[in-house]
């Protein structure tokens, strides 16, 4: 009895530390493809967030104004405050 109750001891120590090694080596390679990804960006000018008086401004940076998508006009906010409708969780 005693040589079975070893043997199972052993193979459970051997199975909970698959999923560990798993998931650390999952680990390594999605950090390497992260700065592999980062590396080859191509981009020297990162840019920078520069805060004004009641928002913030990204200057710089790899992408440009004309390939972002363009802004939608107005918001549902703005919509709901000219109807008159205020959010369900509205308080005043």
């Amino acid at each position: 009895m005693a040589r079975g109750n070893i043997g199972r001891a052993r193979a459970t120590r051997s199975a909970g530390l698959l999923p560990v090694v798993l998931a650390l080596t999952s680990a390594a390679l999605l950090t390497g493809a992260a700065v592999y990804t980062v590396d080859r960006a191509g981009c020297v000018d990162p840019g920078q967030y520069i805060r004004h008086d009641n928002h913030i401004e990204l200057v710089g940076g790899c992408v440009g104004g004309s390939e972002l998508p363009a802004a939608p006009q107005g918001t549902s906010h703005e919509a709901d405050a000219k109807s008159g409708i205020a959010p369900s969780n509205f308080r005043p």
